[in-house]
């Protein structure tokens, strides 16, 4: 092989290697920065923790955070839960603690969720922490994402549903039950 052909050679090897250098570089520097919901699996907790309308986040290296939503909103799980617009907190491996922005709603109040705890490792159980109050709910339902609302139904006795204040036809709740008879009896003999 001649001088210039060996340069030639040289120049085209070097110029494929840097354009794919730079193509692989420009990939990752996009890829870099995980969602949310990948953060949150990572410290081994379920990325349904938080709705799908969380807008920004920043987290620092002590583990502290603030997750931004679209606006403040609800989720109805086995309790119905109330996002601030702003939630923070400290996150570590299998927990949330110093937990400010969820709470929940038990017996007609609302009460601040302080920590969430997974046990490590994971089991069928998340842990929510409110006051001096440990509850065990099970995790399967935080496996998901979910959609929040602007204002939560209510789940009645009966049937029924009432937005969170509690407006709902008095009719549907007070109504008597159907006369006996209006109702058709069957025939037996």
């Amino acid at each position: 092989m001649s001088s210039n052909s060996k340069l030639k050679l040289f120049f085209f090897s070097s110029s494929f290697s840097l354009l794919s250098l730079s193509c692989s570089s420009q990939l990752l520097s996009t890829n870099t920065t995980p969602t949310v919901y990948e953060i949150l699996e990572k410290f081994g907790l379920p990325s349904g923790l938080l709705p799908d309308s969380v807008t920004s986040y920043t987290l620092s290296d002590d583990g502290k955070f603030v997750v931004n939503l679209k606006k403040a909103c609800y989720i109805q799980f086995d309790y119905l839960v109330y996002y601030e617009k702003k939630i923070t907190g400290k996150l570590s491996v299998g927990s949330i603690s110093n937990l400010n922005g969820i709470q929940v709603k038990r017996f007609f109040l609302w009460f601040d969720v302080d920590e969430i705890k997974v046990d490590l490792p994971p089991s069928d159980s998340i842990y929510f922490t409110v006051g001096f109050i440990n509850k065990e709910l099970d995790v399967d339902q935080f496996l998901t994402v979910r959609s929040c609302k602007d204002k939560a139904l209510l789940a009645l006795p009966c049937g029924g549903g009432a937005d969170v204040n509690g407006r709902q036809s008095l009719k549907k709740i007070f109504q008597l039950p159907t006369p006996v008879d209006d109702i058709p009896m069957l025939i037996t003999e």
